[in-house]
């Protein structure tokens, strides 16, 4: 379970990945040594996943995204199984996603033009098993998407994490509290 020094360093590096140990531990208030383990650990137990490249999707050669609503004969563990099963096999499914609503699964494919479309929904999407319809759509342009969610940190801690001036008489013990975890989470 994250605490509250796991969620800086979770908000820092959404905003900057490539930020190096030494300035995150800096910015979430750790030692560097403190700052890495927690980092490692939050790796380790699958809170980050990853880190990722955000591509300029205005440059030249960006491709479009295509989002297919894929409709099954049945919805059965059977049919949903195998189809599952073959969708992890198709190197142009970025993304798929069991629905609730008028349709069963929703699966996000990039191509270069519609005729690289064609040639995923010939060779990959209309071969899945048990599917009875899909219907295609594409994006004309993002408007939010990975790279407008990252919020950069405040330099400074928010009044809600500091017992600054103005903090009242309990905000001032949670803050102490919190000062305490963070001078033992340090000796750690």
């Amino acid at each position: 379970m994250a605490d509250l020094i796991d969620e800086k360093i979770l908000r820092v590096l959404q905003a900057d990945g490539r930020i190096s140990n030494a300035r995150l531990a800096e910015v979430v208030g750790l030692s560097p040594s403190a700052c890495l383990r927690r980092l490692r650990l939050l790796e380790h137990s699958g809170v980050i996943r990853g880190y990722t490249a955000l591509v300029d999707t205005e440059a030249p050669e960006h491709l479009t995204v295509f989002a297919v609503e894929i409709m099954l004969e049945r919805q059965t563990v059977e049919f949903l199984s195998r189809f599952e099963a073959a969708v992890r096999k198709c190197p142009d499914i970025l993304e798929c996603y069991l629905m609730s609503g008028d349709y069963d699964y929703l699966v996000r494919v990039e191509a270069r033009d519609p005729a690289d479309y064609e040639r995923v929904h010939r060779d990959q999407l209309s071969r899945l098993p048990g599917i009875t319809r899909i219907r295609s759509s594409f994006a004309i342009r993002r408007v939010v998407g990975a790279s407008s969610r990252a919020q950069p940190w405040p330099r400074e801690m928010p009044e809600d994490y500091s017992a600054g001036e103005g903090a009242t008489g309990g905000r001032k013990a949670v803050a102490a509290a919190r000062g305490a975890r963070r001078s033992k989470s340090d000796i750690a």
